[in-house]
Parts: structure tokens; sequence; C-alpha cells
């Protein structure tokens, strides 16, 4: 089990640190990664001495109704990713990666997780188009959207930056995001694990039944 303890003040700066900058064009050009991290990132798992609180966020589900995050969520162990459909690495890696592993769960087990991925890139990503690529990862992940400051400011409060997407000198929108997975205990709803972009399917398999039971990895 690849687990890392952080004092809060320095995983906050940790955090922060790692960034995903993906840029997407035409089909044809090619995507730009870059991603920085902190020294000891090789290790999957962080457990907080502090959990975060989770985000109070309202926001806009696929179905184009308002979700509530605390509320919906409340006593539910949960996993926050956030991200964007047009990312060409990063993003769909890390969700097929927590997809597989749910699928190893009971069933009792899968419908009790609540995986939550709200996008960075809430122009182009709008409830039917975050709804029609999720559901190509694992139709129960529930996607969010809405106006970007508000995300922005959700994603900052468990020490992810987000900056808003741009076009590039070659025309390419970029948008860079923290990579992180945020694991929330279904016990005190507080963000007590994270798991950086290094986590594999076999990580989560091994973590997910213990999270489910807001125990630690």
């Amino acid at each position: 089990m690849r687990t890392k303890k952080f004092a809060a003040a320095a995983l906050l700066a940790a955090a922060t640190l790692t960034l995903s900058a993906c840029s997407s064009g035409d089909d044809n050009a090619s995507p730009v990664t870059v991603v920085s991290e902190e020294t000891g990132s090789e290790k999957a798992a962080i457990v907080l001495d502090k959990p975060f609180e989770k985000p109070d966020l309202v926001l806009t589900d696929t179905n184009g109704k308002e979700y509530d995050l605390r509320k919906e969520t409340a006593g539910k162990p949960t996993l926050i990713y956030f991200g964007y459909t047009n990312c060409p690495d990063v993003c769909p890696l890390t969700m097929n990666n927590v997809a597989v592993a749910k699928k190893q769960l009971t069933k009792a087990e899968q419908d009790e997780l609540r995986v939550v991925f709200v996008t960075t890139d809430p122009e182009r990503d709008t409830a039917s188009a975050l709804g029609k690529w999720l559901r190509g990862i694992d139709s129960q992940v529930v996607g969010l959207t809405g106006d970007f400051d508000t995300i922005q400011a959700g994603a900052r409060s468990v020490g992810i930056t987000i900056e808003p997407p741009y076009k590039d000198k070659n025309g390419k929108m970029v948008s860079t995001h923290g990579t992180q997975v945020v694991a929330f205990s279904p016990k005190t709803d507080g963000g007590y694990v994270l798991y950086t972009e290094d986590a594999t399917v076999d990580d989560y398999t091994k973590d997910l039944p213990k999270l489910i039971k807001g125990e630690k990895p």
C-alpha cells in the first residue's frame, strides 16, 4: 500500500504544485501535457492528519438539475475529481482507473460509493456533453458543471488549483488543473485521503473497500 502522511500545511503547499496543463485543438493536433509534482509524489495515497471540509458547491448535474454536493453526498463515501472532458490524458486515465476498481466492489458497495467529477472547463462541458462523456466511463458517476468562479473556489478549498481555460499561441485550448482525487469519509464527511495521478487501478482496488467504511488505506 503506497501511503504517506502529510501535515495539513505541507499538504496544501504540495497539493497546489501538481498541475496538468492539457491542450486540445483539432483532431490532428498533438496534445500538450505538462505535469509538475512535489518530491516524493510516487506515493499514491496521502492520508491527511487534518481532513478538508467538503466543498460547499451547488452546481448543475448531467440531467440539468441543481446538485448540492454536501447535501447529496452527506454520510456517503465520496471521491471527488476536478477535470474536463477534452483532457487528452490525465483525466480519462484517472476516471477509468477509478471505474475499473469500482467494478471489483460488490453491487451494494458500488451503490454506496459516490464518485463526483467536477468540470474545470464549464464553457465547453455542458450538462449534455459531460453526461455523454461520463456514460462512456461509468454511468453512476455524478458529473457537475456551472460557474467557473464557483468551481475554482470549491477546488481551492481542498487545496486543488485550477485556472481558467485559455487559447495558446497555436489556438489550442489549454486547461490547467490539479490532478488529485480527494476521498471523503462517510463517518465525518471530511476529505481525509488524497490520491495523486500516480494512483493505479490496483491502488484504488485495494483502498476502495476501506474508504467505503471510512477507514484509512
